[in-house]
């Protein structure tokens, strides 16, 4: 269990602890690599009584405020597009990244739509990065003057000095970086760079424009900061950063909205890299891809809710409701009539109709059967059509398992089966043969192997034979239980001496005949 204080926003209390605010978006990717393994709680400075009774619930995150238990819950934001506020055309709006992906379709929208008429893009390449020139020409040709800035926005006193230089009305913050891997992979330095153009650059770009009046301040997060990101702990604590500056900066009187993005298309922004295998992963997740459309649509709505963080992602719920487990952030909107409880071990956790299913089978027929679930599990993420032609004795590295589709793996078959298995479950047991021994094991315990029979041979005349016996008596020269009660009671000295008269003479049982050495007890 972490423990934080005033790193989340509840009603009027706002965060007070930015940096405990990132953690807090690392861990919930923890979260996800590892389901059950960390909890998180948020105290204020009346509610550590209450700790031990928050502990008990079903909940992977609260807040604790004055004696009570707060649940983070998504909840509908209601958008009014017909109050969309206007931009002042006079003065700059600035987009961090501005030459990217996401950048570039902001910086169009903004002229398109938002009539926007001076804009300044900056990257850490500026007019070099690619597709630059072409972006600020289509960009002239729609109306607009264009500035680009090659500005590391990490840098303080460069964005100061940018800043200064260009009178602004609004900042949008879409700079960022992924640096993807598993928890247990991530050093210093992976999550330095990932946190530097967020972090960084979204605390510069604050602290430069509070003292100025802007019409907008809007910094694109991640879905990954708010329900926990596999393989993306570093992404997840930057943009849970943003998330917390954003209700900071709310609550200061400055205007601000954070974005949680879900994924997007193909060739939009950081998801430029998709697959057809990511584009089904994300379908399968419960958070399709967003079109471009879409997410510029999102866009304009999210500016008009008024709230300080907001989840601009498709979710489709009624692939979240045929989950075993509804993630905790979507139980408002989820409704299930039972919500199965998390795995607490093999005998409780294990999913009772494959138990059940197992039990009546021996234990080569079980394997078989296990093999087949870990062939499915491991064809649905490798986006096979099927798992039969998946060699069994083939190691996971060399059918194209990485950390993260590892991890994916591991949470499947933990669905599937309701057994607690670590991260590194499909490296410890490299093969699907292995893994499937050991899910085996898991549920119904290690086969007992066959003991070598022993052959008794009868003694000789010529070996002797001790017979030991052994009494019990009680201490104290007691006689029952109630009068050994008695001396506990009264603190007596239980120790007496052993009876001298035992009944057998020990010397007699040595044979002083030399050719019987080493056969005496």
């Amino acid at each position: 269990m972490l423990v934080t204080r005033g790193a989340v926003a509840t009603g009027d209390a706002p965060v007070t602890d930015l940096a405990a605010a990132a953690v807090l978006g690392l861990v919930r990717s923890a979260q996800t690599e590892n389901p059950g393994a960390f909890g998180l709680v948020d105290l204020d400075g009346a509610s550590d009584f209450v700790l031990t009774r928050a502990l008990a619930l079903d909940e992977p995150q609260l807040a604790l405020r004055g004696g009570r238990a707060l649940a983070a819950r998504l909840t509908r934001a209601t958008a009014d597009l017909a109050a969309q506020a206007s931009w002042s055309s006079e003065r700059t709006v600035l987009v961090t990244g501005g030459t990217g992906g996401l950048g570039g379709l902001v910086a169009r929208h903004l002229v398109v739509e938002r009539g926007v008429r001076r804009l300044l893009l900056t990257s850490r390449s500026g007019l070099d990065a690619a597709g630059a020139g072409e972006l600020v020409a289509e960009l002239e040709g729609l109306g607009a003057e264009v500035s680009v800035a090659a500005c590391d926005v990490a840098d303080r006193d460069a964005v100061a000095a940018l800043v200064a230089e260009h009178p602004l009305t609004a900042v949008v913050h879409t700079a960022g970086v992924l640096d993807d891997g598993v928890l247990g992979s991530l050093t210093g330095e992976r999550l330095a760079t990932v946190l530097r153009p967020k972090v960084d650059g979204a605390w510069n770009l604050h602290e430069a424009t509070r003292d100025l009046d802007l019409d907008a301040f809007v910094v694109f997060s991640s879905v990954a900061g708010v329900f926990g990101g596999a393989g993306q702990a570093n992404y997840a604590a930057g943009n849970a950063f943003l998330d917390a500056l954003a209700a900071h900066r709310q609550a200061l009187g400055l205007p601000a909205v954070s974005l949680a993005w879900g994924p997007w298309q193909q060739g939009a922004g950081m998801t430029a890299g998709l697959d057809e295998r990511d584009v089904r992963r994300a379908a399968e997740s419960g958070m399709p891809l967003i079109t471009i459309e879409q997410g510029l649509a999102l866009f304009d709505a999210a500016l008009t809710t008024g709230e300080a963080a907001v989840v601009t992602s498709r979710l489709d719920l009624a692939a979240f409701r045929g989950r075993p487990e509804i993630p905790a952030l979507l139980r408002g909107l989820v409704r299930t009539p039972v919500r199965r409880t998390a795995a607490t071990g093999a005998a409780e956790g294990a999913d009772a109709g494959l138990v059940q299913r197992l039990a009546r089978l021996d234990r080569e027929q079980r394997h078989e059967v296990l093999l087949d679930l870990v062939r499915a599990s491991a064809a649905l993420v490798l986006g096979h059509a099927a798992g039969a032609d998946i060699d069994a004795d083939r190691a996971f590295r060399d059918l194209g398992f990485d950390s993260l589709t590892a991890v994916e793996l591991r949470n499947r078959l933990r669905t599937a089966t309701g057994l607690r298995l670590s991260a590194t479950a499909v490296f410890d047991h490299p093969t699907l043969s292995a893994l499937a021994d050991h899910l085996l094991t898991e549920l119904f315990g290690a086969e007992t192997e066959a003991l070598t029979p022993v052959t008794l041979l009868p003694p000789t005349d010529d070996d002797p034979i001790v017979i030991v016996g052994m009494a019990c008596r009680f201490p104290g020269n007691v006689a029952s239980p109630e009068d050994l009660w008695r001396l506990v009671s009264e603190g007596t000295d239980a120790i007496t001496d052993f009876p001298a008269n035992r009944g057998w003479d020990v010397d007699s049982l040595y044979d002083p005949d030399p050719a019987h050495s080493g056969t005496s007890y």
